[in-house]
């Protein structure tokens, strides 16, 4: 697991240098400053793309089985959509009622997101019995 995590870290690392380089310049040039939530599904969309290959081919690569039916796309969708609301609940409160600037929601989004996604990806998307480990077994 520790492998896992130390890729998943690299490649979340990846995501989120691309989410900020989509999010900073419309939080600060193209929205309102206490309308920055705005620009998260934006930057959320691009990593997430992005993201959903990095850790299906390399973070969880070897981890539970993959599923070719939609449903393992569809349960990384549902978990993205989560880690899209904390975003934008963090984005929200900060920039708008906590009048933070349009960097500060970065912070959580950087420290707490990718630990609940993390765990999220790894039990119910990616998890599941190993491939290998079914053909050794079965």
């Amino acid at each position: 697991m520790l492998g896992q995590l130390i890729r998943f870290g690299i490649a979340g690392g990846i995501s989120t240098v691309i989410y900020s380089a989509v999010y900073l310049p419309l939080a600060t040039w193209v929205f309102p400053h206490d309308e920055a939530v705005f620009a998260v599904p934006f930057a959320f969309a691009v990593a997430v793309t992005a993201g959903f290959f990095l850790h299906s081919a390399w973070s969880f690569k070897g981890h539970g089985t993959r599923d070719t039916s939609g449903r393992q796309h569809l349960k990384f969708l549902v978990v993205q959509g989560f880690g899209l609301a904390l975003n934008a609940l963090f984005t929200w409160v900060l920039t708008g009622p906590l009048h933070q600037a349009a960097w500060v929601p970065l912070i959580p989004v950087v420290l707490i997101t990718p630990l609940a996604t993390f765990a999220l990806n790894r039990q119910w998307v990616f998890g599941g019995p190993s491939t290998d480990m079914v053909k050794k077994h079965g």
